[in-house]
């Protein structure tokens, strides 16, 4: 069979891992013409190309949707989207203010939301993982780090689970005008919400960001905008797909499941990040010509770093395809690596640990109705938009 790879056909990324697999074997740098980009499939080469932002430049964004992708893609990616020096200064002044400590005692209230959401979820018997819990869940922390009003939270859940599910019918190729609807609505509401924290500090995320300084600099209120619509994505999203997709790996490998349930959560967590990563692909522009395994990659192309497939790299992790929580996973790129390592990877971390070891603490077993669960379409995230189960309480 011809050796085919595009982020937009959903019958590859309903499953990609066998494709990743060819890939790495037969075209570690492969060329898709129709799509206009080339894609680098192997552990060290992704490695290498996300510590290298002189040749990978960020500055056209991580997707390859003509509404992400371009000289616009800082207003959804913030610095994210950016090389360095202005990376470097942006990353800097946000890391001021996203700091461990102020994860770290975050902690309780984490936890408060994780049960406040669990409880009427599990209350019947059966629940929808991702609807009823993992969708609202992170989305509730993000709120809760960033200072939104109790009363205003509801409204912020909504437009960003509009932003990030997609209809059925989506081919995923660009943003449904509902997510770019919600996406407005969004920066107008942040953009209300900084005024007012701008007139009096609280102790939260957006004080810290309008207090963050090195020297005379200080971010901008729009560059402060930009970060917290970027926690949609960054810090929502991929937190909601990882508690799916680490509850699907876990139900799939029953032996595994015991382990977990047995204590091992931040194992599990881990070694769903390796096996089943939310973020799947990260985009980057190819500053010049880059000769890679008999390959020209030529300068200005449109260059597709496929981590899902990094993180199944046998040089890398014996027997990939088995989802093992007694793996050494220090190698995962999950939160991908050097200077744009996910700055939230703690939160991220943190989140899923509890709100797996909620759930571990009230249910001695799982049977997900797999018939009836539904992906996500999307070009670089893999997970769940429906995950319907069935539980046995403790």
């Amino acid at each position: 069979m011809d050796l085919h790879y595009s982020p937009f056909d959903f019958g590859i990324q309903s499953d990609p891992y066998p494709v990743y697999r060819r890939l790495r074997e037969e075209a570690p740098v492969f060329r898709n013409d129709a799509d206009d980009f080339w894609a680098i499939s192997r552990h060290a080469d992704v490695l290498a190309a996300l510590r290298d932002p002189s040749r990978y430049s960020s500055r056209n964004g991580l997707r390859l949707e003509p509404a992400f992708w371009g000289p616009q893609a800082e207003r959804f990616f913030s610095f994210v989207a950016m090389d360095p020096p202005k990376h470097t200064r942006m990353r800097s002044l946000v890391a001021r203010a996203f700091t461990a400590k102020r994860v770290q005692e975050l902690a309780p209230r984490i936890r408060e939301i994780a049960l406040a959401c669990l409880e009427p979820a599990l209350d019947g018997g059966t629940f929808d993982l991702m609807t009823d819990f993992a969708g609202r869940f992170p989305t509730d922390v993000i709120s809760e780090l960033v200072g939104v009003p109790e009363a205003d939270r509801a409204r912020v859940r909504d437009l960003g689970m509009a932003i990030m599910y997609r209809p059925e019918d989506d081919d995923g190729t660009d943003l449904p005008p509902e997510a770019v609807a919600a996406i407005g609505a969004l920066v107008g509401y942040y953009t209300e919400l900084t005024v007012e924290r701008a007139r009096e500090r609280r102790d939260d995320l957006l004080s810290g960001l309008l207090d963050a300084a090195e020297g005379e600099d200080r971010l901008t209120p729009e560059e402060v905008v930009g970060v917290l619509i970027l926690l949609v994505g960054a810090g929502i999203e991929t937190t909601m797909l990882l508690l799916g997709n680490a509850w699907h790996a876990a139900y799939e490998h029953p032996d595994q499941r015991a382990k977990a349930f047995a204590g091992r959560v931040e194992d599990w967590v881990e070694e769903a990040l390796r096996y089943d990563p939310p973020t799947q692909a990260i985009a980057r522009t190819a500053v010049e010509d880059v000769e890679l395994h008999g390959r020209t990659i030529p300068a200005g192309a449109r260059v597709l770093l496929l981590t899902g497939a990094a993180n199944r790299d046998p040089e890398v992790f014996a027997e990939p395809d088995r989802f093992d929580l007694d793996r050494d996973t220090s190698g995962s790129l999950a939160f991908g690596n050097g200077r744009h390592h996910c700055l939230g990877a703690s939160l991220g971390r943190l989140e899923a640990r509890i709100a797996l070891g909620e759930l571990t603490a009230v249910v001695a077993d799982y049977e997900i109705d797999t018939a009836n669960a539904r992906r996500v379409n999307s070009s670089n995230d893999r997970g769940f938009a429906s995950l319907p189960t069935r539980i046995t309480p403790r």
